[in-house]
């Protein structure tokens, strides 16, 4: 596992991209709770799980990719067994509506985090079995069924916006390993019929299996914003707005934010981040965030790129699409772009279990990274 590689072929430009990131993260995490004596502790948490999660990336990423999906059966099952336990009552922590978390001490980690780094691990072995095979109903289907063995828990917590997490790197894997163009159409389609479907049920308050009430509410104040609302389902947005658009050019300083600081801005230090810097560092510090997340995901692309083999290069495009993603998501939230989902900002907003299943991934990136010829910057 650990013959054979040779370290000069380990991306430093990427990990240097993940300690900026997080170093960042967590001082703004510091300026969000800056004065709540009870959300104090996160900066101490957020320091342990980034150091833990950069020890991560280089014990995984030493040790052969390959051999870490020949453990798919093992990883896949205790997976599943978590997220069951988790959909058990009185077993999981019940927050904002969902069941979600399981505490331990302290801290509350979240198993779906993981989840779809295993789904990526699993998509890998799938693909890389199946490469010769041809791109019919049956290799669909059973791609198909292998993560939903996994996201149909996800769903009945529930965690929608996880679930669309998967599907997108689903389908980005899929049609890179070849599905039809007219195959993907269709499916196109039909997803743009589902999602019509629950716009429109949502907007008429027509209740929907397997989402809240809170869920469909958000669709629907996305879609018909009440003007004279000062309080409740548009609050958040409202406030984001204007810290992003009072933020200027430049921002107003670090820990000067007034709607940060005067907690204006709720859950600034986690789905609301990006308007807490933008407020602060103004739109050129919004920028340059995203420009370092495009860095970290262009990385991860170079590398699956380069791959030696199919299930790398799945891992490396998985991990990136993972990342683009939720970014885009998370950003999209904050510009009033897309209904509030609760997706953090990658290696940005506070949250252990995020964190750390990021370096996670970012580490079976560098994995394959170490394995196959060196990076050209």
């Amino acid at each position: 596992m650990l013959r054979d590689i040779s370290w000069r072929n380990f991306d430093f430009w990427l990990l240097g991209a993940i300690v900026i990131a997080t170093a960042f993260g967590t001082t703004m995490i510091r300026s969000a709770i800056a004065g709540n004596e009870v959300l104090l502790p996160l900066i101490n948490r957020q320091i342990l799980f980034a150091s833990v999660g950069l020890l991560v990336i280089v014990f995984v990423g030493a040790i052969d990719y390959r051999y870490w999906i020949s453990l798919y059966t093992p990883i896949y099952i205790g997976m599943m067994a978590f997220l069951l336990l988790l959909a058990l009552p009185g077993l999981g922590l019940e927050q904002f509506g969902a069941q979600r978390w399981f505490q331990v001490g302290v801290l509350n980690l979240q198993p779906t985090e993981f989840a779809k780094i295993v789904i990526i691990l699993i998509l890998a072995r799938y693909f890389e079995k199946n490469q010769n095979k041809p791109r019919n109903v049956r290799w669909f289907v059973f791609s198909l069924i292998w993560i939903w063995g996994l996201t149909i828990w996800i769903l009945l917590q529930p965690n929608l916006s996880n679930v669309v997490v998967i599907m997108v790197i689903w389908l980005v894997i899929i049609w890179l390993n070849g599905f039809e163009v007219k195959h993907l159409i269709g499916l196109g389609a039909a997803g743009l019929v589902l999602f019509g479907s629950v716009v429109g049920l949502s907007f008429f308050k027509i209740r929907i299996p397997f989402l809240q009430p809170y869920q469909q509410d958000r669709i629907a104040n996305f879609i018909l914003p009440d003007p004279e609302a000062t309080f409740g389902a548009t609050y958040n947005v409202q406030q984001a707005l204007i810290a992003i658009g009072s933020g200027g050019l430049f921002g107003k300083g670090y820990g000067q934010g007034s709607q940060t600081q005067l907690r204006f801005l709720k859950v600034r230090h986690t789905d609301f981040i990006f308007s807490a810097i933008s407020e602060e560092f103004g739109m050129v510090g919004g920028i340059l965030v995203i420009i370092m997340l495009a860095f970290i995901i262009w990385r991860c692309v170079r590398i699956a790129q380069r791959a030696r083999d199919v299930s790398g290069s799945v891992i490396a495009f998985g991990v990136a699409t993972l990342i683009f993603f939720q970014g885009a998501v998370n950003i999209g939230v904050n510009l009033n772009i897309v209904p509030v989902s609760g997706l953090p900002l990658p290696f940005i907003s506070y949250g252990g279990s995020g964190l750390t299943s990021l370096m996670l991934g970012i580490g079976l990136v560098e994995s394959v990274a170490l394995r196959h010829k060196t990076l050209e910057f």
